[in-house]
């Protein structure tokens, strides 16, 4: 690998200490850019703009186009990675220790209460994260509130009454607002607020299409049932920026 977006180097912190050339990211990269780096291969995964697909087309060097909504979608993509590289051997291994994974907290969550979760992946307009965030949630014992990628108003959230709030903004690391959107949005109310199980995950667990949705998983299992599962990684509390009164200003007991 020659050269990355900066969003490949949060999920794979070393590239920042290795020499490969890292680019803004995948909507305003050039051709001149990434003909610098002199690539055999470009691989992109959506969301990326028509304008950038032209950047990347005028460079003339192959280009792999990658557009994953579900689990199996990612599986049949790192296959396809793997194929195009080389690698088939190791892709195998790669999808066999993500299934597995999966397959144990779903064993673990079977039994307990299944949750109504409401897991976004932006806040403004607010949109629910993807299909494989969906099967995630429920994979943790949760029930997914809403349709997976689409634009919700906060109204239809407070409607549904969710027991746990999730946010995993793209691009924003684990810096969201947490106390201040659930103000906002009027969503005081749920019962995710009165029991304060309202949480960030860092984006590029959930919202890269890789293994590292694996830590996402134990995060999100972790959110849904802390009870049952241990704290994980990239998982950050409302608790952990609000005193000990949930944000309807009642104090917790």
């Amino acid at each position: 690998m020659v050269a990355c977006t900066k969003y490949c180097a949060d999920v794979v912190p070393e590239v920042r200490q290795s020499k490969r050339l890292i680019v803004a990211d995948s909507w305003t990269s050039k051709a001149d850019e990434i003909l610098a780096a002199k690539p055999d291969l470009i691989i992109a995964a959506v969301p990326y703009q028509e304008a950038a697909v032209s950047e990347i087309l005028k460079s003339g060097v192959r280009f792999l186009g990658l557009a994953p909504r579900t689990l199996a979608d990612i599986y049949t993509d790192i296959a396809m990675i793997a194929g195009v590289v080389g690698a088939g051997n190791r892709a195998a291994h790669i999808i066999s220790e993500m299934q597995h994974a999966i397959e144990d907290v779903r064993r673990r969550a079977i039994g307990l209460p299944r949750k109504r979760v409401f897991c976004e992946e932006w806040g403004k307009p607010v949109i629910t994260s993807q299909w494989w965030v969906a099967e995630l949630v429920n994979a943790a014992g949760g029930e997914f509130i809403g349709d997976p990628g689409k634009q919700v108003l906060p109204e239809f959230v407070l409607e549904r009454d969710p027991e746990v709030i999730i946010t995993a903004w793209c691009g924003a690391g684990d810096r969201v607002p947490l106390a201040k959107i659930i103000r906002d949005r009027g969503w005081a109310g749920t019962s995710a607020a009165r029991t304060s199980q309202i949480y960030c995950i860092s984006d590029e667990l959930l919202n890269t299409p890789a293994p590292t949705l694996i830590q996402g998983l134990r995060a999100l299992a972790a959110a849904i049932h802390p009870e049952a599962f241990e704290p994980a990684v990239g998982l950050r509390s409302i608790m952990e920026v609000t005193p000990p009164k949930d944000v309807a200003g009642q104090r917790v007991v």
